[in-house]
């Protein structure tokens, strides 16, 4: 039944659908909308977790970070005698035991194993439990740039071997992006949206933006969202390497991940996986859940430029972090901290440091812009996500991490680069950048939770 409360907007109430509709505008010319598109919750952060080259845990990656300890070493998994670049960031210290039911593990490829010890990691700190009164409306969103490419690899070798006398029915579980979400919300029993994004080097942060918006506008009420990636073997390290993007650095691994620095080469290649813990706010109060940080922006674009390489000048991720800040009706200059893509590419740096510039002006030189892949290197489809819970632990704990290797200055990337040695500092919002192959750009908005 139609409600009129002014000239300029109607309110109409579905008598089958609990959800509520406005017309806005005039009588005549109006425009129906859900409510949910209107009423914006406020999200929040309650858990994280992590697995990177620099340790399993928050509290191993985080002293990692703030001490400026690169994870950064020779590749240990398979021969690379002949390859131009030897050295990669491996997760060396997860142990899939320790997360996962003995019995489960050969059912999934180790980027799956790493989002399940991750979403483990932060569903613990959280305290979050999902039960049958609020499983439908839980989703989980997990970003995956390349999926089971190992096991690819693998099975592929065994099937010109024996044909498919050895191939494992598990085989095509093992590896699809999908199942990484799959087996997250089976082992929780959240039955709300589940799926994958896949988006290169921004599937994690397009996860965690999407999961987001749903709780923002009322679809979900809580999600467990991030990404992984897991695929250090002979293809996708030789793929990257034709390609002319890896360092060959390799006599000095831990200096290969050079961001910003004069004298980049190219990314090293990495593995890792990250998990968030997003809520509803008011819900999380209710429960005396301990808020990490919020959630203030998001926003997602293209440059429509070019498979690799980034739109001249960067146009199209300033435009992203405006998106962003747009949504959050955030004020530019309260923005403190940019936890960057900044992947030691000799294009890419300038062209997001070109980007920093065209947004914030003569203020970009004042404001603090780390690399934290000078430590942990590329992770590709987890970057993104990795890097939001590096910049959420940045907020609580008033540290901004170091670029570390910064010793050249370049005078196209001439920015405050947090150089070398974290920093202390009160943050009340922070950015974080990830950009993709495709010219995919996403930019997210944290702020201290309140």
């Amino acid at each position: 039944m139609p409600m009129r409360c002014s000239q300029n907007l109607r309110v109409r109430l579905s008598t089958t659908d609990p959800i509520c509709y406005m017309m806005v505008g005039n009588a005549h010319g109006g425009k129906l909308v859900s409510m949910r598109q209107i009423v914006e919750r406020r999200v929040v952060v309650t858990g994280l977790g992590l697995v990177t080259p620099l340790g399993t845990g928050v509290e191993k990656n985080w002293e990692a970070l703030v001490a400026g300890r690169s994870g950064i070493g020779p590749i240990t998994r398979f021969d690379v005698t002949d390859f131009p670049a030897r050295i990669a960031g491996e997760v060396r210290d997860f142990n899939p035991e320790d997360w996962i039911e003995k019995r489960d593990i050969k059912k999934m490829d180790l980027f799956i194993q790493y989002a399940v010890g991750a979403s483990e990691q932060a569903m613990r700190q959280s305290g979050f439990k999902v039960t049958e009164e609020n499983a439908d409306a839980v989703g989980v969103l997990i970003g995956v740039g390349i999926g089971g490419l190992c096991t690819i690899e693998e099975y592929h070798k065994e099937f010109l071997k024996t044909g498919l006398k050895r191939i494992t029915p598990f085989f095509i579980p093992k590896l699809i992006s999908n199942l990484a979400p799959g087996q997250i919300g089976i082992r929780y029993g959240a039955r709300g949206v589940n799926f994958s994004t896949t988006s290169a080097c921004a599937s994690g942060s397009h996860a965690i933006g999407e999961a987001y918006r749903m709780i923002r506008h009322g679809y979900i009420d809580a999600a467990i969202a991030g990404g992984s990636e897991a695929a250090l073997c002979s293809l996708g390290v030789g793929g990257f390497i034709v390609m002319r993007a890896l360092s060959t650095r390799n006599e000095e691994p831990e200096r290969a991940s050079r961001p910003f620095d004069k004298e980049r080469d190219g990314f090293v290649m990495s593995e890792g996986a990250a998990a968030v813990v997003i809520e509803e706010r008011e819900s999380a109060i209710r429960r005396g859940a301990k808020i990490l940080a919020e959630i203030c922006g998001y926003a997602a674009n293209a440059d429509a430029y070019h498979i690799t390489s980034p739109s001249p000048e960067g146009v199209g991720a300033a435009k992203c972090m405006r998106k962003c800040l747009e949504d959050g009706g955030l004020d530019p200059n309260e923005v403190d901290y940019i936890n960057a893509h900044g992947t030691s590419t000799p294009q890419g740096d300038v062209a997001e440091t070109q980007a920093i510039k065209h947004v914030f002006g003569e203020r970009a030189a004042r404001i603090g812009v780390s690399s934290t892949k000078s430590m942990t290197g590329h992770t590709l489809g987890a970057a993104g996500a990795i890097e939001s819970v590096f910049t959420i632990l940045a907020i609580e704990r008033g540290i901004m991490p170091p670029t570390i290797n910064y010793e050249h200055p370049d005078p196209d990337c001439d920015l405050d680069y947090v150089p070398n040695k974290a920093r202390e500092a009160k943050i009340r919002v922070a950015l974080n950048n990830s950009f993709g192959f495709g010219g995919t750009n996403t930019t997210l908005a944290f702020r201290p939770g309140s």
